[in-house]
């Protein structure tokens, strides 16, 4: 697998987390922590893709993988 690759995939993790996060049981502090925690780690990631592919690629990359990750969250809400 690519460094790009594995980059790419350790991105659409954290979204994962931040996005179960998001709906998860917790609240307030441990909440924000937590989806903050993961959004720092994808910039670690963004950074390190953004070598690669130049900063604009990389954001466009982030953003394409957030925006999946979050409709992801919505249609599992509409079937709750």
């Amino acid at each position: 697998m690519s460094e790009i690759a594995k980059l790419r995939q350790q991105i659409e993790l954290e979204l994962v987390a931040m996005r179960r996060g998001l709906s998860g049981l917790s609240c307030g502090d441990a909440r924000h922590a937590f989806i903050r925690a993961r959004m720092d780690r994808v910039g670690v990631c963004q950074d390190r893709l953004a070598h690669h592919l130049g900063e604009n690629d990389a954001t466009l990359v982030v953003c394409e993988l957030y925006i999946q990750a979050m409709e992801e969250m919505e249609r599992v809400a509409e079937t709750v």
